[in-house]
Formats: structure tokens, C-alpha cells, sequence
């Protein structure tokens, strides 16, 4: 219990000291330029939130083969490279601190953005729904289901992400796990369906992401490395037939890298019929001793509650921080908040992007 600690609270997260626990979620924006590099936009839309204790990135792809979505960037080439030092070293002149979350799309893809090749998956199994391949929106075609050799690839291009992150200036990064992504994909069981060494038990299906977690713990040291998982999200069609054992497992092994930070999203709680059986997801809590951060349309009001509780270290904030990209002054100086404007969310210029007023302003 903590009855002092809120928001503006200043916290140590492994390595990484923060001058309060607000941190800007990882919000996909579609805005990344040619070759997936960042662009000159991007530089001063992360400035502009440096007041966050955190930000995390966007989600940033590994490899090109990877992609799901269009205008996202990247981490695999120079040039992506040098596009995130500008952003870096922006942030940091500017008093903040940043990690990149690191991720591969797997199923959740196109070929009209792979070049032609079929998504990867763990299994070959087609999602429901539709992705925006960048005209229109197109129904989930059904995956290839990777070779243990593809398996190998990718660990390797997360290996090579952290360290190019590390060259970037990060100062750490943050493994996807969530939402349906790859590592989700073969997590949980409704998405897995192999019967090799990645599929079939727990501990099978575990295995991808906790050997992704190794290696990229070897680049920066597991204390400037997080983790995010989404246990009840139903999103890109995923379930699982007992994400209590799933997940709690899960945590267990994570437990034991001694990483900066768990951030769980509670998406699915107000839904839980459309993922699998539900269960209190914040008894993992108990198996977790680092830092736990969590995300879902949280009020100040009730990030402080839950701070003040102890029930949470740090709240991620996403629509919000899009909003308001100086948040923590507009929470001390009780000021009205600017409101978000959806139509604006993903592609597009600056609008909706940095051209939120700020409260000085």
C-alpha cells in the first residue's frame, strides 16, 4: 500500500527513472513515411508529450514482412534507425523518456502489403473481420503457418529490433504480447493450433514470446525491458479456452526475467463473452514483483484511487494523451481537457496529430 503515491509521484521502473507515472500508451497513427521511416511530423508529436513520466511508441515493426497495417514504421533498416534518433533525441532534450514497443503483425496482415506473400501465423488459421490495407478494407485472408525455421527468423529480427533500438537512443523497449499480434497468436489456443515445440500445452505455447523476452534481455538487460499482454482482449478474433491458466503462466516466467515492468490492458473485461471464460484479471498481480502498469479508459480521478491503493505502479493513457499532449499539467493545474477527435486517429497530416492546443496556449 501506498496511501501517498499518485500520478505526479515520481517512481523508479527497473533502470529507468520516471518524474511521474503517467505514460503515453503505444497508439498506432498511421502517419510513418516512405520505407517505414519516421518523419519530421512524428519528431514533434513525441516532443510534444515528453511531459509523460513514459512515453512508449507506436508499435514498430521488426520486418517489413511483419506489416499489418499501412504507414506504420519500422525498426529494421538504417534509415528507420536514424529517423527514431531524431525523435529520441527530442524527447530527451525535452526532459522525457521513451521505449519502443517492438512488434510483428503475424495473421493480422494482407498480401496487398506483403508484397504479395501471405501473412504468418502459427497456425493457418483465418481471423474474422477485415483489415485496412490502406484503400479500402479487405476480409482476413487465411495465414501460412511458419516453419520452425520462420519461428527462428523472427526471434532473430526481434533480437536485431532491440538492438537497433538500443542505437536509436531508447531508453528501453517494450515486447507486444498483446492484442493479437504474433506472440499473442501463439499464446493462446484458440489462434495456435500446432503440435510441435510452439503448440499444444501451455508451456509450448509460452515459448515464443518467453525466448523473445531472453533474447532481447540479453541486448538492453532485462531491468529496461517490459512486457505487454491483453489476457480477455477479444480484438483481431482472438480467445482462449482457459486464459486464467494461460495467462498466469505466463506471468510466472516472465516473473522470473526480473523485467521493468508488466503492462496488462484490461480490454475484454466489459466484453468477456466474445473471448473465453473470464477471470479477475488483476490476481496476477500476485505473481508479478516488478513494476504493473495497466490500460483502460482510465479517469485521473481513478488512476489516483488505484495508485493511492496500491492496486498499480503506473496508468497508460492513450486517448487522452492524443488529446492533450501536455496532460500531467492539465491533471495538476485541474484544467479542462481537450477532446479527442477519432476521424483524426489513424493517417492523415498534422491535424488531430500536433495540432491540439496546449494549456499555456
Amino acid at each position: 500500500m501506498n496511501q501517498t503515491a499518485d500520478l505526479l509521484t515520481p517512481i523508479k521502473v527497473g533502470a529507468i527513472s520516471l518524474k511521474n507515472r503517467f505514460v503515453m500508451a503505444p497508439l498506432t497513427r498511421s502517419r510513418a513515411g516512405e520505407g517505414m521511416v519516421p518523419t519530421d511530423l512524428m519528431v514533434e508529436y513525441y516532443r510534444q508529450r515528453a511531459s509523460a513520466g513514459l512515453i512508449i511508441t507506436e508499435a514498430t515493426l521488426v520486418s517489413a514482412d511483419g506489416a499489418g497495417y499501412p504507414a506504420i514504421p519500422g525498426i529494421f533498416s538504417d534509415a528507420q534507425v536514424e529517423g527514431w534518433k531524431k525523435v529520441t533525441d527530442a524527447v530527451h532534450q525535452a526532459g522525457g523518456k521513451i521505449v519502443m514497443q517492438i512488434w510483428h503483425c503475424g495473421r493480422v496482415g494482407h498480401t496487398s502489403l506483403l508484397n504479395g506473400e501471405l501473412p504468418m501465423a502459427p497456425s493457418a488459421i483465418k481471423p474474422a473481420g477485415e483489415v485496412f490495407t490502406g484503400t479500402a478494407m479487405q476480409p482476413y485472408e487465411t495465414p501460412r503457418e511458419m516453419s520452425l525455421h520462420d519461428i527462428a527468423r523472427v526471434k532473430e529480427q526481434f533480437r536485431q529490433a532491440a538492438h537497433n533500438a538500443l542505437s536509436a537512443g531508447f531508453d528501453g523497449i517494450e515486447v507486444h504480447g498483446a492484442n493479437g499480434y504474433l506472440l499473442d497468436q501463439f499464446l493462446r489456443d484458440g489462434s495456435n493450433h500446432r503440435n510441435d515445440i510452439y503448440g499444444g500445452s501451455i508451456e509450448n505455447r509460452a515459448r515464443l514470446l518467453l525466448e523473445v523476452i531472453d533474447e532481447v534481455s540479453k541486448i538492453w538487460g532485462a531491468d529496461r525491458v517490459g512486457v505487454r499482454l491483453s489476457p480477455l482482449q477479444p480484438f483481431n478474433d482472438m480467445h482462449d479456452s482457459n486464459p486464467e491458466q494461460t495467462f498466469r503462466y505466463a506471468v510466472e516466467k516472465l516473473d522470473k526475467f526480473g523485467l521493468a515492468y508488466l503492462h496488462i490492458t484490461e480490454m475484454g473485461t466489459e466484453s468477456p463473452e466474445t473471448a473465453g471464460p473470464v477471470f479477475p484479471i488483476h490476481s496476477l498481480r500476485e505473481l508479478w514483483h516488478s513494476i504493473y502498469m495497466t490500460n483502460f479508459d482510465y479517469s485521473l480521478d481513478r488512476a489516483n484511487e488505484v495508485i493511492a491503493n496500491g492496486e498499480f505502479d503506473l496508468i497508460s493513457f492513450g486517448k487522452l494523451f492524443i488529446a492533450n499532449p501536455d496532460l500531467p499539467v492539465r491533471f495538476d493545474k485541474k484544467a479542462t481537457l481537450n477532446e479527442p477527435d477519432p476521424d483524426t486517429f489513424y493517417g492523415g497530416d498534422e491535424r488531430g496529430y500536433t495540432d491540439y492546443p496546449f494549456l499555456e496556449a
